[in-house]
Order: C-alpha cells, then sequence, then structure tokens
C-alpha cells in the first residue's frame, strides 16, 4: 500500500497571479528582462519532470516484466538518485536564496511563496519515503524477486506522487517567481 501525503491539490491563490496576466507564460522568452539565470532554473525544473517520468516509466518496465531486474535495479539507483539528490539541492537553494531574493523585490506575493515553501517540506517527506522503498527494492532484486516485485508496485504508487506533485508545483513555482523576475529585472 501506498502511503498518502498531505501534497497540494488546490490553485495557487488569484491574487498571487495577479502579474501572470502581464508576462504570460508564452511571452517570456522574448521579453527583454529574461537572462540565461532564468532559462537554467527553467531548465532545472523540465529536469525534474523528465526524471520524475523516467523512475515512474522505469518502474512499470520491471513490474510489467519488460525491463531485465539487474537493469531496473542499476537504471533505479542513478536515476533516483538524481532525481532525488537533485530536488532536496535545487529546493535548498531556493528557500533559502531564490525566494528571499523574490520576497525582497515584491513582498505582495510572500504568502505564496510560503505555500512553495511548504510544498518543498511535504515533498521532503515524499521523497524520504521513496528513498527507503526505492533502496529496498533494489536489495530485494538480489534476494528475493517475489519481494522486489512486490516493493516496485509500492515504488510505483510513490513515483506517481512526485510526478504529480511535481507537475502542481514547479508550474505554480515558474508562474509565481518569472513574472516577479521580469517585472523587477532580477537575476540578471
Amino acid at each position: 500500500m501506498t502511503p498518502k501525503f498531505d501534497l497540494r491539490t488546490e490553485d495557487m491563490p488569484m491574487d498571487m497571479r495577479v502579474l501572470l496576466d502581464s508576462y504570460p507564460r508564452d511571452s517570456w522568452e522574448a521579453h527583454p528582462g529574461f537572462k540565461e539565470k532564468t532559462r537554467h532554473w527553467l531548465g532545472a525544473h523540465q529536469m525534474f519532470r523528465r526524471l520524475g517520468d523516467l523512475v515512474r516509466s522505469e518502474t512499470e518496465r520491471y513490474l510489467d516484466k519488460s525491463r531485465a531486474p539487474d537493469d531496473f535495479a542499476a537504471r533505479l539507483s542513478y536515476y533516483g538518485n538524481a532525481l532525488v539528490a537533485n530536488l532536496h539541492g535545487h529546493h535548498h537553494w531556493e528557500d533559502h536564496s531564490y525566494f528571499p531574493e523574490l520576497s525582497d523585490a515584491d513582498p505582495r506575493f510572500d504568502i505564496g511563496l510560503e505555500i512553495l515553501e511548504k510544498d518543498h517540506k511535504e515533498l521532503d517527506v515524499v521523497l524520504d519515503s521513496f528513498t527507503g522503498t526505492a533502496n529496498r527494492a533494489i536489495k530485494l532484486v538480489q534476494l528475493d524477486e517475489a519481494q522486489a516485485h512486490e516493493e516496485a508496485g509500492k515504488l510505483q504508487g510513490l513515483a506517481q506522487s512526485i510526478e504529480a506533485f511535481l507537475e502542481r508545483h514547479l508550474s505554480d513555482e515558474e508562474e509565481l517567481a518569472v513574472p516577479i523576475i521580469l517585472h523587477h529585472r532580477l537575476r540578471g
């Protein structure tokens, strides 16, 4: 059974999206305030989405027996570690550097930034559960194939939770932060 987490499903409050009306997503790249640092930040978000998809799809391939157990264990170890380690580092940097910079530039959005920081704390709980389950699945591949398969079933649910969380959180984060960056010409 996959554990239940307190992941936010509701939209960001409408007053947090006020600058998005002036700076819609499809206009970001053409804006003169859209700099390389912002492009890299958005690129990291795309990498997290790809890694989340890879971890889930590799687990599904193992569960439907289209991925060999040893191959699954190696891929899960590599991609799972990349996902967890990079998300932890990225969110730590956002909470302690990036969000304070945005808050200093435009305190109207502090409530939205607080929501995003709370998301990070909730994601940490999911990532810890994912890490424990993934490590058990990797070990069990060598010890007991039936138990490894059972653990991978739990892992699939966690991977789906991570993917759903990332879809909601990263989109909200981008649509809150990038308009602030463009409006105040930050990160140049």
